[in-house]
């Protein structure tokens, strides 16, 4: 019985937020974002996607803002600002390159192989993907 115990308490208890560090694979065009530790927050580079396979020389030709037009994807911060909680990171940044705009994010690990991306417009307006770490 309290090996059974041991047992339940073990499988319920929370990733460790450093399980969100890695290599990870988007839900779309392939992209691979790599999370690391930034200080007290983690961040996350665009490495590579099916269009810059095609094409490495990309820019974030959709920015918002003008001058950052001409910025190569590659190596590209789209993940920022998080504050750790719990197995989870909150309130942090994610830039969608698609579109141009940054919205509020959380993100969790889900596994040891997988990571609950969520991009708000504003809550309760977001969406969540699902990511697949690269080995």
């Amino acid at each position: 019985m309290l090996l059974t115990l041991i047992g339940l308490s073990l499988a319920a208890s929370p990733q460790s937020a450093d399980a969100a560090m890695g290599r990870w694979k988007t839900e779309t065009r392939g992209g691979i974002v790599e999370i690391q530790r930034c200080g007290a927050s983690i961040c996350g580079r665009i490495l590579t996607s099916d269009l810059l396979r095609t094409n490495p020389n990309l820019k974030d030709a959709k920015n918002a803002d003008a001058a950052l037009r001409n910025r190569p994807l590659r190596g590209l911060q789209i993940l920022s600002g998080f504050t750790q909680s719990g197995g989870s990171w909150t309130g942090g940044k994610i830039y969608n390159a698609e579109d141009g705009k940054t919205y509020g994010s959380d993100v969790t690990p889900s596994g040891a192989d997988q990571l609950k991306v969520r991009g708000c417009v504003f809550k309760p307006f977001c969406k969540t993907q699902t990511w697949t770490r690269v080995r």
